[in-house]
């Protein structure tokens, strides 16, 4: 079975995503090791929480560099959640620089009447990039679960592979660029379709190396 790096820099609780890529076929292994994700097959960045601590934390374990090299290396490598917030240069949140790996910020929901922030519970995805590895064998708008105050904002459109409507706001839900891959939601929570796109995502290691 696969190696899937999970990255621990004490940002949520890595339980959950460990459970749900062994029940898609993998073998996670919790690690803050630059080693141990070199050697890794696939890397899962996950994280719960709010963006400055989460960039200090990967910063004072060395992890930035690593996250790069794993990222250029061309193996797969899904963010999830907050591991998708901080692949962005900054946010609203704090004020520290984020990874800077896609261009673009990190926004808060406007606030609007009868919303509620954070955006918390089910809500249908939509697909931009429908062609994406990640979406294979899904219906059409899967519902999947969301817990987040911020949204990413990506610069160039054509990485958001897809989104999600709160109130009247359409805000980016997931990206995809080559190799990289990033949901907002939950997949792991995300009971059907979320074991689905983990397993889409265990089924790239497997693959011909993505280019």
């Amino acid at each position: 079975m696969p190696v899937i790096a999970v990255v621990d820099y004490d940002m949520g609780n890595l339980h959950s995503a460990c459970k749900g890529l062994e029940n898609a076929g993998a073998t996670p292994k919790i690690t803050d090791s630059a080693a141990e994700i070199e050697r890794a097959d696939a890397v899962v960045l996950p994280g719960v929480g709010s963006f400055d601590p989460a960039v200090q934390h990967l910063r004072s374990r060395d992890l930035e560099q690593p996250i790069k090299d794993a990222i250029a290396s061309g193996k797969p490598f899904l963010g999830i959640c907050l591991g998708l917030q901080i692949l962005f240069e900054s946010s609203e949140e704090g004020k520290e620089p984020g990874l800077g790996i896609i261009p673009g910020k990190v926004r808060r929901f406007k606030s609007e009447p009868g919303l509620t922030i954070p955006h918390m519970g089910w809500n249908q995805l939509e697909f931009t990039q429908p062609n994406v590895p990640l979406w294979q064998n899904l219906e059409a708008s899967p519902w999947v679960y969301f817990v987040h105050s911020y949204y990413v904002d990506p610069i160039n459109a054509a990485v958001r592979a897809g989104t999600v409507t709160h109130g009247s706001q359409t805000v980016t839900a997931a990206i995809a660029r080559d190799n990289l891959m990033a949901v907002q939601f939950h997949p792991e929570k995300s009971s059907t379709a979320g074991l689905q796109i983990l397993s889409n995502f265990v089924a790239l290691v497997k693959a011909p190396a993505l280019t």
